[in-house]
């Protein structure tokens, strides 16, 4: 086995054509090329495929059955290779418990943290708490001036009711003869008058002392026999002064609680031992929300304001409907807002003991009957218990939010484990810090602790500011550690992954990574390549797959894929350091990156329609109530540093607000005072990377609506017309004309247990899909399974006399998808490929000139001359009238929009405000703006290029 070199041979899996490369060792390496030209084939279905494949087989059979299995790839030889780790763009799970601090390991040395140094405290009155031994005690006492008369008290009694004559008469038999009562010493015998129903504190006089040289034999037999008496609690009163508690447990001797013995998973919240009783740890709690039954409050109760009443239409049930507002005095036609509180009350809540009288027609005469109203909330709650149906449960379910637990309010853990402090700080108040505050907190408290802690959290706070280095080294600093993992990116949850390895510091592993810098803004890219570097100076190969320039020009080896894509792809154009990788002419990347091709800066930039949609004080998440101006009629661009709420002003409330007015739907928008302008718009399409089909069956030509007229096309042939076969006779989803054999799949699954699942070729219709007979009809001497199996460019030409087919298969064409075949499986499509699909039908209908286009991170996953193709599609959109809303980091999208909103000034907390808007001209002048500063040297000396041009001096 060569120790320098990753030699691959005869690599041919999905479009790759039987290539030979050579991969350096120990070095980062960056694979680019086309959208589709083999780039992900080539990392991730060979080499890493084959690396986790070769681990995998190193285990028992017994073992195998609950690893991932991965298809061997098609390729004679792969020598050199080493254990791969794959970090992809996976979607984060959606288990609540899962957080930024337990996924990157830092809330467990937090817990151990707390659990050692940590510094108890009562959680009812705030004091100190901690366990002392007698010695410890006596060291104490002892250290008291010298002649100072102390009293030794055993605490029996605190502030109860009740004569407690039984246990004074124990006392006295015990050899005790005076106790202290209420403050006052006295005999045990004068102690019978005490009243019954007055609350009482006794203790229990040990011994009297007046401190001075040679009594700490005596102290510590009278503080032994206090502690015997009171369960190791002991009071030592100093004649004249204040009276000190002592304990030797962990316990508060002012309240009478005992505190845990702690340790790590007193601090977590998946245990019982920490977490909250009430929400078993989770933070929240499962209620009824009056928001989420009527999300839309712009609409009426007989439009179905009520999502719960929305699909119930019976004559008796909106007589019930009138009766009840008839009753309460309001118009059923009222918009919800604008109806009474105390009807809206009445309404979720019922009417308490109020009966409403309710009319039906029986037998042609008039009924009344008098009825208490339940109330929306009540009765669902009562069906959610009652019901023994999963499905019921459910429904119910999507009227429900979580709210903070009241006893916790959201910390997650019980008092007692929020009551031990470290720097002044418990726990939950560390973890709901950001990420950059939490590194600064951490530099900060190594030298606050005294020597003994600082001995024992040395190893502690060595690993926590590590890995919250690494975090913050890749643009996650505005992060929370309580941040649930279901709410991160793709991006996001990736780069955790990476930090996380870093601190794994494994060396000699082949890490693969998909696009890290998606999501990043370029501010940060420089932070996350020196990561990378630091991952490969550990001795690791780092083979990324990336389109960003600067990625690219760092990286110590480059392999171009290319020169096309899909069938014209799955070659290797060029291999090699990047230096020589700009003299490469079969290179459109080295095109791109010496110059010779690039994405122009427009001459002019358009002004809109004049018309404009305002969102005033949108104030959802971390948005700080700000009002934001959409221009119509233009291509705007929404940027800013990671977390900076792009995604919460565009998707979560402007999007949706305009789906409630426009599509009457229900879905819950951010907050905010007002949106205005919506009657301009009379269309909303959000175009994102989601695949377009959830199966293989799903395909671009059945998802675009073009295989139906090739269908069509077909059943006119003489032969189907002979035969009697209509258009569905053609496809392959439904019985007839499909091969029942595979049902149209065209090959067959074959389980293996702990092997990969083998495909095989159906060996009736031999992958064709179709059945004998309807393979026998053919339109210009090709079958339907041939049309499949064309390339959309191959259609195109195919097909040119055909109107209705030819316009949609050149909106495929248009977006660079020419090289996709019309049957190909949708599960093999990447998200850029899907979402310009997407795109293409959207091209492809009639336009109204009146709709708003969003879309979020397009150029993810495309080169540099797809994202030239993505920028002539969306221009093509705003010269029909539309307007096109994108968030985006990518620089060149970023300088060829007309309007640009770019919000931070960073992420988290500190960001959600409006930094700088107007043209990209306008914004590269601002100052406090971060795109401004990468966005001004672009457009002064016009160069092309990606998102991570080097920052401006």
């Amino acid at each position: 086995m060569t120790s320098d070199k990753i030699i691959i041979q005869g690599a041919r899996h999905h479009n790759l054509k039987n290539i030979d490369v050579e991969i350096p060792r120990h070095k980062l390496v960056v694979v680019t090329g086309l959208s589709g030209s083999g780039k992900s084939t080539l990392a991730f279905d060979t080499l890493y495929a084959e690396g986790q494949r070769r681990f995998v087989e190193s285990l028992s059979a017994y073992a195998r059955q609950f690893l991932e299995r991965m298809d061997k790839p098609e390729v004679d030889l792969i020598d050199g290779l080493s254990p791969a780790i794959a970090i992809q763009q996976k979607a984060p799970g959606h288990n609540p418990r899962s957080t930024v601090g337990t996924i990157t390991e830092i809330h467990d040395y937090l817990r151990l943290l707390f659990a050692r140094i940590g510094r108890s405290y009562c959680h009812r009155c705030g004091r100190p708490v901690s366990a002392q031994s007698i010695d410890q005690i006596v060291d104490q006492v002892t250290a008291f001036p010298e002649q100072t008369r102390i009293l030794i008290l055993g605490p029996l009694v605190s502030n109860q009711k009740g004569r407690h004559e039984k246990r004074l008469r124990q006392l006295q038999k015990q050899g005790f003869s005076k106790v202290r009562i209420d403050g006052e010493v006295m005999d045990i015998e004068a102690s019978d008058g005490l009243e019954q129903h007055q609350r009482h504190t006794i203790d229990v006089v040990v011994d009297r002392l007046v401190i001075k040289p040679g009594i700490s034999n005596r102290l510590a037999d009278s503080l032994e026999l206090a502690m015997a008496q009171s369960d190791g609690r002991v009071a030592v009163d100093i004649m004249g002064g204040e009276t000190i508690l002592f304990s030797e447990h962990a316990a508060c001797t002012y309240c009478n609680i005992s505190l845990p013995e702690l340790s790590p998973a007193s601090f977590s919240f998946n245990s019982p031992q920490g977490a909250c009783a009430k929400c078993d740890g989770l933070g929240v709690a499962s209620e009824l929300d009056p928001e989420l039954i009527v999300p839309n409050p712009d609409l009426n109760l007989r439009e179905g304001a009520v999502k719960v009443w929305a699909h119930r239409s019976s004559v008796q049930f909106m007589d019930f409907l009138e009766a009840l507002t008839r009753y309460y005095g309001v118009d059923i036609y009222t918009p919800y807002k604008d109806l009474p509180e105390s009807f809206k009350t009445v309404l979720m809540h019922g009417s308490g003991d109020v009966e409403i009288p309710f009319f039906f027609e029986r037998k042609n005469r008039r009924v009344v009957y008098r009825k208490r109203f339940e109330g929306i909330i009540p009765k669902l709650a009562r069906r959610y218990i009652e019901t023994d149906s999963q499905q019921s449960r459910d429904e119910i379910e999507q009227y429900m939010n979580v709210r903070p637990c009241e006893a916790c309010r959201g910390d997650r853990l019980n008092p007692a484990s929020l009551a031990v402090r470290v720097g002044g700080r418990n726990i939950a108040e560390v973890t709901r810090f950001t990420i950059s505050q939490a590194h600064d907190y951490f530099a900060a408290l190594a030298g606050e602790l005294t020597e003994k802690d600082a001995v024992i959290a040395q190893n502690i706070l060595k690993e926590i500011t590590d890995r919250l280095g690494f975090l913050n080294n890749i643009g996650l600093g505005y992060l929370t550690l309580e941040r649930p993992a279901s709410s991160l990116s793709g991006g996001e949850s990736q780069r955790i992954r990476l930090a996380t390895q870093i601190g794994s510091k494994l060396t000699g592993v082949l890490y693969v990574l998909d696009e890290p810098s998606i999501g990043l803004h370029q501010r940060d890219n420089r932070r996350l390549l020196a990561t990378l570097l630091q991952m490969r100076d550990l001795g690791n190969t780092v083979l990324v797959v990336e389109h960003d320039e600067e990625m690219i020009r760092a990286a110590d080896h480059v392999v171009d894929m290319g020169p096309g894509a899909g069938v014209w792809g799955g070659e290797v154009v060029f291999s090699g350091h990047p230096d020589r990788l700009v003299e490469a002419e079969t290179s459109l990347t080295g095109q791109y990156l010496a110059g010779k091709k690039c994405i122009e800066v427009p001459t002019a930039r358009r002004a809109g329609d004049g018309r404009q949609i305002i969102v005033k004080g949108a104030r959802a998440r971390n948005l700080k109530n700000i009002d934001a101006i959409f221009p119509l009629g233009c291509l705007i661009c929404v940027t800013g540093v990671s977390g900076s709420g792009k995604s919460t002003l565009v998707l979560e409330t402007l999007h949706r607000i305009l789906v409630q007015r426009l599509h009457r739907n229900r879905i819950r928008a951010g907050a905010c005072d007002a949106v205005s302008g919506t009657e301009y718009v009379d269309r909303v399409i959000h175009i994102d990377q989601s695949p377009i089909g959830r199966t293989p069956r799903s395909n671009p030509g059945t998802y675009t609506g073009v295989f139906t007229h090739i269908r069509e096309v077909f059943a006119e042939t003489p032969e189907a017309r002979m035969r009697g076969y209509k258009a569905g006779r053609f496809s392959f989803n439904v019985k007839g004309g499909r091969c029942e054999s595979c049902q149209g799949d065209g090959i067959i699954k074959i389980e293996m247990h702990f092997l990969p699942d083998v495909y095989v070729v159906c060996d009736v219709c031999r992958g064709k899909r179709y059945n004998r007979e309807t393979l026998e009809v053919r339109y210009k001497g090709k079958t339907i399974s041939e049309i499949l199996n064309m390339t959309i460019d191959q259609a195109l030409e195919f097909f040119e006399r055909i109107p209705a087919i030819r316009n949609k298969l050149q909106t495929l064409s248009a977006v660079g998808l020419g090289y996709l075949q019309i049957g190909q499986q949708a599960t093999t499509l990447s998200g850029g490929e899907a979402q310009r699909v997407k795109l293409a039908k959207e091209l492809s209908r009639r336009a109204t000139g009146n709709t708003v286009y969003f879309l979020d991170e397009p150029t993810t996953g495309l080169h540099m001359d797809d994202i030239r193709k993505l920028l002539d599609v969306l221009n093509r959109l705003v010269d029909m009238g539309n307007t096109v809303i994108v968030i985006e980091h990518h620089l060149d999208v970023i300088k060829t929009a007309d309007y640009i909103i770019d919000l931070g000034p960073e992420g988290g907390d500190a960001g959600g405000r409006i930094v700088a808007c107007g043209t990209p001209e306008a914004v590269a002048t601002a100052d406090a703006s971060h795109t401004g500063r990468f966005l001004k040297k672009m457009i002064q000396r016009g160069l092309c290029g990606g998102k991570s041009h080097p920052e401006p001096p």
